[in-house]
């Protein structure tokens, strides 16, 4: 076997993980959530319509945003930050802390706010949080935050809005 015979069989190699990797992935939480009922349903069309192409990528295909790259990871006012897709209050700023990771991350989400589902992707099982009323995507729950709870709530920005206390 020669050199290019040797380079093109490893890059088949690496294709065919891809792929069976991407299937696996497809397989994950949306069929979790497929099961779940949702109060705000909307189609593609219409969810692409209401958020920005980050957002749509976030909350409706489970993507994740560049770490450090959300305002809201130096929002540091009182107030509630909520669902980019359907407005549903999630955390509270008193819940929010700097976690180090590069994105908005809570102790504790307000209750009946977020809903969970095993995410086997990525070779490891993790927490994935989505919105209980419209399913977005969120990002994921984590054992390693502070007191009282213990808990990291690692949340992709552009999932979120942030409203400002007033008075």
């Amino acid at each position: 076997m020669n050199r290019r015979d040797l380079l093109l069989c490893g890059a088949a190699a690496i294709g065919a993980v891809a792929g069976a990797t991407a299937l696996w992935r497809m397989g994950g939480l949306r069929d979790a959530r497929a099961a779940e009922t949702f109060e705000v349903t909307k189609t593609e069309a219409e969810w692409r319509a209401i958020l920005s192409d980050a957002a749509f990528n976030v909350l409706r295909k489970e993507g994740t945003e560049y770490p450090g790259t959300s305002p809201l990871l130096n929002e540091h006012r009182k107030g509630i930050f909520a669902c980019a897709g359907c407005d549903l209050p999630l955390y509270s700023s008193e819940t929010k802390f700097d976690s180090g990771t590069g994105w908005p991350s809570f102790w504790q989400e307000i209750p009946n706010a977020v809903g969970e589902t095993i995410d086997r992707s990525l070779g490891m099982t993790r927490t994935e949080v989505h919105c209980r009323r419209c399913g977005g995507h969120l990002g994921h729950v984590f054992d390693d935050g502070p007191p009282p709870t213990g808990l990291r709530h690692c949340i992709n920005g552009v999932a979120l809005t942030f409203k400002p206390a007033t008075a």
